[in-house]
């Protein structure tokens, strides 16, 4: 298997950062572009062993950390956390736009694929549904712990935010106190239609598997339940015992049968649907 890093200019400034990796052999015909969460990143814990998983099976898969998602020239620390304020979900989606079409252009990959795939967890899956209803190039979807309404403050954290200008988050894992600028709620507001996950899921046609674990405290499995009702072609994936991240966390110490049983059904899917080996 061969690992390739980018770096590119986003559409809106700023790097972008990922990784292409592709099966020996003869380059793939069909190509997969894997979507982290809030507070994630393409080396955050299963997103590696999922590329790989994936290449192994034939694809060309392309993974990246949006440019403010936080996350600098050190791959797996936040260190640029007034980039990570200053982020919006449109941002992210015009950068996901962005990455599909420099994976179905042939600028990131040896050769033009034929067919291209989104996979996306938690906000990154809602990020790939509103993706997938713009982008008819968009030929299969899946999503993992995909949230299915970007708007998940209450009221009162909306009164504060405009009035400090700025709200933060705790990072669990490092302890950091992360800042999200008011921008984030007003980018929201003034494109809720755009960024309306449920109302854009009935929008999209691509063949679509909706992966959740029956355990998750974050996303709750009945997100799913309304994303899959909406869907034209969606079905659901349930995975026993698993959480929000399918029982594994950062760093990786290799996958939990929870992990297996989301990726086996993700490979099966992109296979049935694009193609491989």
């Amino acid at each position: 298997m061969i690992r390739l890093p980018f770096e590119r200019r986003g559409p809106l400034g700023g790097a972008i950062r990922g990784d292409v990796r592709i099966p020996d052999g003869p380059p793939p015909t069909a190509a997969v572009v894997v979507v982290h969460g809030f507070k994630g990143f393409k080396d955050w814990a299963f997103f590696p062993y999922l590329a790989r998983e994936l290449a192994t099976a034939g694809f060309a898969v392309v993974s990246f950390n949006f440019s403010r998602n936080g996350i600098g020239e050190d791959p797996e620390a936040f260190t640029e956390l007034e980039a990570f304020a200053q982020n919006t979900l449109t941002r992210e989606l015009d950068e996901l736009r962005w990455v599909l079409e420099a994976t179905a252009s042939e600028d990131l990959l040896p050769r033009r694929p034929d067919a291209v795939a989104l996979v996306g967890h938690s906000r990154g899956g809602a990020q790939s549904v509103l993706a997938a209803s713009e982008e008819p190039r968009v030929r299969a979807l899946v999503t993992w712990a995909a949230v299915a309404n970007l708007d998940r403050w209450t009221e009162e954290t909306r009164r504060e935010w405009r009035a400090a200008g700025r709200v933060y988050v705790l990072n669990g894992r490092t302890g950091q106190q992360m800042p999200l600028d008011v921008t984030l709620l007003e980018d929201y507001e003034a494109n809720a239609g755009r960024l309306d996950v449920t109302v854009r899921a009935g929008v999209v046609s691509a063949p679509w598997l909706i992966v959740h674990g029956e355990d998750d405290l974050t996303v709750s499995p009945a997100d799913a339940q309304i994303l899959v009702g909406e869907g034209q072609n969606a079905r659901l994936h349930r995975v026993p015992g698993a959480g929000h991240t399918f029982e594994v966390g950062h760093p990786f110490k290799g996958p939990s049968p929870q992990l297996e049983d989301a990726t086996t059904a993700t490979v099966r899917h992109l296979l049935a649907r694009l193609g491989g080996d």
